[in-house]
This record gives structure tokens, sequence and C-alpha cells, in this order.
């Protein structure tokens, strides 16, 4: 029994140690890697000052996306640090130079927008709008497409799609400046329409409007060569730039026709056997070409964001999986501690001096590396959102419905306009609920909005329904309470099938009385009783521990301040109790279910990283919730 024993405590330790010593996932690994040879700035080889670089912001932009899926804050903080080396408290950009007109120098602009949503620093709009006033003025081709550079007039690279266009974007959805999409939908059509190839449906690398440079063919003005990196950073932007296209755009669907026609072609040549792309993606056969790391990470990032996204069929997922396992065989190598990216062409270009013809010669002739940002960039972007991937996704064909109606505070955002701010699915400050959302969207939901009053018909295609910290006039002079007729529209919907979650706050600051009239159908109440009163900051007051097996979360410790005690009656059933309350409780109702809870703990200031110890574990909560709420649904 000794003998026994021994060996089950033995097992218990290395099942801990197994636990404790996992692999981080290869994107995380990656970035690591980005973070030890770039600690707070990016100096690369040659240079003799940290220089302000679209490279950069290639890293950048996957660290945000391991940011955004851990909530880990040391991945916000070294995007901060890293701006921060360039950004000065006025608003001007170290080392940028608006008169060169260089599209590349635009790229890092979507790093000072997620800062400034995050932060509202305004050192960070100020710097965006410098970028976005270059747009201004930039110069561009006779049909209105953006000059690859200055120096290289009349010409459009598809590089320099992803430079400017989805920053572009992003920058006139935060300030609705609703008529730069037609100019983005312009630069994509031009470059597609110009830099085609007829017969493939790839598009060459650059297009020389005038025809006056050596590289350019005299009748199309298209380069002799398709380059692979190049196709990777076109069909970046295409996905990315999607991100902010408002839905009722008719050039939305313009674009994700580009792309449909993008991603078929370039997955025509994705090499069969390794999965992967050639440097000159059409030309496998011809001497000296090679399998490139950066634009294989870049294509299988578009394809597999292009699917998530719900632009491009499922179908697509195998060229996707199949890229991707080709890029963890071929091109990542451990190096002690630190994983590296092998197989990335340093540079390729056009013209400039020396001169480069764009010939098959010359893209052979550029230096493969270990470790080029632009690929190590790339990689983690690819492998974020091929980790996505592996998550169930419980929430497909699923709409979660967030309520703004009960709680209906607003205040003029970055543009000036009126808009809805607290707890919602796009505000990536303190108060939203951005994080949470995110946890619907990595199970396949489609998040919505709701801002009037619930009807029959418009909660007919909600999967689940949630209503947060409903307003008293202290925070809406005109707040929409709870009626006998709305809470009987939504517990008839509950009743036929509908997952509702209710999430209070302390009476203080949510009106409970007629909340209650929708949580009593239920056998719940929010009561006066406030708890876990958190003073300044000692988290610990805060601190609610769930127990194993618990029906809805994992075993983690959680963090809810001001929350309001629930009462419990038949049908509800306590499902996390603490010092001797109910904090939160759920109940079975007709063919539905509902969760009730006295706090909307789950918003970004306890869930982002920024804030809360590490030791909580909020974020992976609302991991558990969202995925609970989506498996109840039956729709």
């Amino acid at each position: 029994m000794k003998y026994l024993f021994w060996i089950g405590c033995t097992m218990m330790v290395m099942t801990g140690i197994a636990r404790q010593t996992s692999p981080a996932p290869l994107s995380q690994q990656m970035a690591r890697t980005a973070m030890q040879l770039w600690p707070d700035s990016f100096l690369l080889q040659n240079d003799k000052v940290a220089k302000w670089r679209y490279d950069q912001g290639v890293i950048l932009k996957g660290v945000e996306a391991i940011w955004k899926q851990t909530g880990e804050g040391k991945w916000f903080d070294y995007i901060q640090r890293s701006m921060d080396f360039y950004v000065q408290n006025d608003g001007s950009i170290k080392g940028y130079k608006a008169e060169e007109y260089n599209i590349d120098h635009v790229n890092n602009g979507k790093l000072l927008l997620l800062l400034f949503q995050v932060t509202g620093k305004d050192k960070y709009r100020k710097a965006a709008t410098l970028l976005r006033d270059q747009l201004r003025t930039h110069p561009r081709t006779s049909a209105g497409g953006f000059w690859h550079k200055k120096i290289y007039p009349s010409q459009m690279w598809l590089d320099g799609l992803y430079m400017g266009q989805p920053f572009y974007a992003e920058y006139a959805s935060i300030f609705h400046d609703d008529t730069a999409f037609a100019d983005i939908t312009r630069q994509f059509s031009l470059m597609e329409r110009n830099a085609r190839d007829p017969k493939t449906g790839l598009l060459y690398h650059g297009w020389d409007e005038s025809r006056a440079q050596q590289w350019a063919d005299k009748q199309t003005g298209h380069s002799p060569n398709i380059w692979g990196r190049a196709l990777g950073w076109y069909g970046m932007a295409l996905v990315d730039a999607l991100d902010y296209f408002p839905d009722t755009y008719a050039g939305r669907d313009t674009m994700k026709a580009i792309l449909q026609r993008f991603a078929k072609a370039v997955t025509n040549v994705q090499d069969p056997v390794s999965g992967l792309w050639y440097d000159i993606p059409d030309k496998p056969r011809e001497t000296g070409n090679y399998h490139e790391a950066s634009a294989s990470a870049m294509l299988v990032y578009t394809v597999a964001k292009g699917v998530r996204k719900g632009y491009l069929p499922a179908s697509y997922l195998v060229k996707a999986r199949k890229g991707y396992e080709g890029i963890k065989k071929e091109f990542l190598q451990h190096n002690g501690d630190q994983l590296d990216l092998k197989g990335t062409v340093s540079v390729s270009g056009l013209g400039g001096t020396p001169y480069r013809d764009g010939s098959f010669s010359y893209y052979m002739s550029e230096p493969v590396v270990v470790n080029d940002p632009k690929g190590i960039g790339a990689f983690i972007l690819c492998a974020t959102e091929m980790e996505l991937l592996e998550a169930p996704k419980t929430g497909a064909g699923k709409t979660v419905l967030l309520d703004r109606f009960f709680n209906s505070e607003k205040r003029k955002d970055a543009g000036g306009k009126n808009d809805y701010w607290h707890y919602t699915w796009t505000e990536w400050s303190h108060p939203g609920f951005a994080f949470f959302g995110n946890r619907f969207n990595k199970y396949g939901a489609k998040l919505a909005n709701l801002d009037v009053a619930p009807t029959a018909e418009n909660l007919r295609k909600a999967s689940v329904y949630i209503i947060v910290d409903p307003d008293h006039v202290k925070d809406n002079p005109q707040p929409n309470y709870m009626t006998p007729e709305y809470a009987t529209v939504i517990s008839n919907w509950v009743k036929a099938g509908g997952v509702l979650l209710l999430m209070g706050n302390d009476s203080a600051n949510c009106e409970l009385k007629q909340f209650n009239l929708l949580a009593g159908k239920f056998g719940i109440s929010f009561t006066d009783v406030s708890r876990n009163m958190v003073k300044d900051d000692v988290f610990s007051m805060g601190e609610v521990t769930v127990p194993a097996h618990n029906a809805v979360f994992k075993q983690r410790r959680m963090f809810l301040k001001e929350i309001s005690a629930l009462s419990v009656k038949a049908p509800a059933k306590a499902l996390i109790e603490d010092k001797d309350g109910v904090i939160m409780a759920v109940a079975t109702y007709g063919k539905g279910r509902v969760l009730v809870v006295g706090d909307p703990w789950l918003y970004n200031e306890y869930v982002d990283g920024r804030r809360l110890p590490a030791s909580f574990d909020n974020l992976g909560a609302a991991d558990d919730l969202a995925y609970w709420l989506l498996k109840q649904a039956k729709k």
C-alpha cells in the first residue's frame, strides 16, 4: 500500500510539473524572441540609431493579437514601451518626416490607434493624426492610387497596401471619416486592375503608371515577376482593412470579392507537398527558387483569417493548415530557450540605387536570413490565427446580443459623435467589454447590439442575450427601466430556448428594483446588500474562489468588487456562494437557461492584465462563461 501511495504521489507531482513546464504557444515563443532582440526600440544591424520602421509594426501587431487573446499585461506593456521610444509628449514622432511621403512610415500608426483607444492619452491621437495627414497630401497616380514613395514617382507596390490601408481604415472607423472607405476600396481595386496576371490571377510586385522604369513592361506597366512576400502584404492588407469597413458599405462586397479571387489564385500556386510558397510563387521549378518563410506565414494568415471572419469558404482551412504545418517543419528552429525563424528574404524591391530590375536573378540575389523582423512579425500573426482555430466552434451560427437600451450611457467619442461606451463590444478602455466579446468570437459566435426595447421579433435571432448594469438617473437623465411588459417578452424568449445573462452591480451604481421584475421571473433577486467593498487597491478584498466541479467555471481565483448579493429560490440554484452569500445563480426556465451575477466583473479593467494582479484569472472566467453560454444555446 505504501508503494502504491508513493506511486500515486509521484504521478501527481509529475503531472504538476508537466503543467508548469508545458511549452507556451508558438506565437508567444516567437514574440519572446522579438522582445529579446528589440527590448525597447528598433535598432537593426548597421543602424547607428533606432529608426521609425514599418517592420516593427508588423511584430507589434502580432504582439497585440497575443495580448487580446491572453489578457497578459506584459504584451501590452511591450507595445507601449516600444512606441513610447518614438512618440513624444507633444505627439511628434522621433525620426518621422512627413515630407518624405513614404507609405511604409504609416504602418506603425495602427499601434498608435490601439494605444489611444486603450489609454486615452492624447499624444497617441496626435501622432496617429500626423500619419493620417500624410495620406491627405500623399502623391497619387492619375486614378488616385498612392505612390509607394515620393522617390518612386507614379509607382504602386503591393507592399504599400499593407503599409497604408489598414491604418487608414481603422482611423476612418474611429474618427467617423466614412468617405475614406471609398478611397481605400479604390486603392485595392487599382492595384488588382493594373497588376493582375490574367492567366494566373496573381498580382505582380509593382506597377508603374508612367512606364518610365526599366523594370516596367512598356504595355502594362507591371514589374517582371510575382513576388511571394508582396502577395502576402496585399492579402494581409485585405483581411485587416475589412475589419473596419461598415457592414452597410457597398465597397465591403468589392473588397471581399477581391479577397476571394486573390485566395483562389495564391492557393493554386501553394506547393502541394510542403504547403509552402516559393519566393517567386509561379516559378517553382526555376533554378535557385526556394520556399520563403514570410510569404508563407502571411498567406496562411490571410487565408485563415479570411475563413474565420466569414470572407472565405471553410474549405480553405485545409490550405491554411497544410501551410502552417510546413512552416513549423521547415522554418522553426529552437536555439536553447529561443525560438528562431529561418528562411526569410531580407528585402526585395524595385528600382533605387543600386538599381533593382525585378528580374528573377535579382530576387534570388537577395540574402535569406534568420530572425528577420518581417518574418517574425508575420509568423506571430499567422500563429495566433492558427491557434484560434484550435478552439471548439461552439458558437458557430450563433449570435450574442448585447443590450444597449437598459444601459444606454453615451458620451462623445474620439470623432465627436455621441455614442455608447459603457460595457460595449468595441470599447477597449477600462469600461468596455471588448475582451469579453473576444471570448465569444474565439468560439465562432457573432456579436450584435440591441439599442431599442426588446421585442419577440428582435430577440428571435439571438442565441444569447446579455443585459448589464441597467441605468438609473445618476447614469442617464432619461433611463429606460425594465417593465413588466419587457420582462414578459424576455422571459418568453428564454422559455422558448434563449440563454440570458444578467449582470447587476451594487445598488449605488445600478437600478435594481425594476431589474428584479425580470430576474424575479427566474426565482432570483438582486438585493441591496453590497459585498466585497474593496478599499483602494487591496484586491484581496474582492477575491472569490471558484471551487472544483463548478457547473460553469473551472477552478479559478476571481476578482469581483461591489457586488449585489443575490436572493435565490426555485427554480433558481446558487452557482457560487462566498462568505455565506450567493454571488451567482443559474436557472432552467422552459427550454432556456439563465445566469445571474451581482457584478459586471468582466469589463476590460479587470481582464486586460493592466491593473489586476496576475494571480487573479478573470479572463479565464470570461472564457468559461462564454463557452458555457454558447453551449447552452440551441441555435
